[in-house]
């Protein structure tokens, strides 16, 4: 999960791994594999840095093979 930021300033968390596509129209749109929508604040180099520390956090939690 990442924290972003709606446009009227509150916080909520999406399931990183449902991003489809991130798209700057002007606002950071976000589509989701289902199809929703989200405008966020951030960047779209923002989200997808977070995304991808989220992905990394992942990987450090899983034990070596």
């Amino acid at each position: 999960m990442i924290q972003l930021t709606r446009l009227n300033g509150r916080p909520f968390v999406v399931n990183a791994e449902l991003i489809r596509t991130v798209e700057e129209v002007p606002d950071t749109t976000i589509t989701l594999v289902n199809g929703d929508h989200l405008i966020v604040k951030e960047g779209m180099e923002e989200v997808v840095e977070r995304v991808i520390g989220y992905g990394r956090s992942l990987r450090r939690l899983m034990a070596p093979s």
